[in-house]
């Protein structure tokens, strides 16, 4: 696992013992990001890594000059992990780390607003879906052009029944699936310019 482009490009990345996470492949990260840049959501931008694990995402993000990237992370070792790869990365100034409870973290009143909100909990546990509602019935927090990215084994995907959020994209990459979400707003006003 390393950094794929910006500034720390090419720094490898620390994993996390056990499984409490779900690593991305570099090969999934690539072509994430190639689809986040495509939609100018990169630089500058504002991210939440809902289940930080060791920061591989986000971090990415910042290396690629996104401004600020919130990690949400409970497990201990996981942390730690997290830690040590935002200082090797040099890359600590941006990741504001929340050592918690990812669904604590989005009941707070007071949070702001980002531009992708990035969800990819550990496996067959179903946090993926309560997450997704949980940002759904919160969908304040995101803004207007954003968007929350699922990342799951394929085999636990089911068509969730959502209030404020629509699919808008889905790409598999062997055992990993990202589906796109944005505001339902939104996909109406593009539908309507048609």
């Amino acid at each position: 696992m390393r950094v794929i482009a910006g500034s720390a490009k090419g720094k490898r990345l620390e994993a996390a013992p056990g499984d409490s996470t779900r690593p991305i492949t570099d090969r999934v990260k690539s072509a994430l990001f190639s689809i986040l840049y495509s939609q100018d959501m990169i630089e500058g931008r504002r991210y939440l890594d809902l289940f930080g694990g060791t920061g591989a995402v986000g971090i990415e993000a910042l290396s690629r000059g996104a401004a600020e990237v919130v990690f949400c992370e409970r497990d201990r070792a996981a942390l730690r992990t997290l830690y040590r790869n935002l200082e090797s990365t040099r890359l600590s100034a941006g990741g504001v780390v929340v050592a918690g409870d990812a669904f604590a973290y989005l009941a707070r009143p007071d949070l702001s607003t980002f531009d992708v909100i990035y969800i990819a909990p550990p496996q067959y546990q179903g946090l993926w879906l309560r997450a997704l509602r949980a940002v759904d019935a919160r969908s304040e927090l995101l803004t207007a052009d954003g968007q929350v990215i699922v990342q799951v084994f394929p085999k636990e995907w089911q068509a969730p029944d959502l209030a404020h959020l629509a699919l808008a994209d889905e790409r598999k990459y062997g055992s990993t699936a990202l589906f796109f979400f944005i505001n339902q707003e939104r996909v109406r006003y593009v539908k309507d310019l048609a």
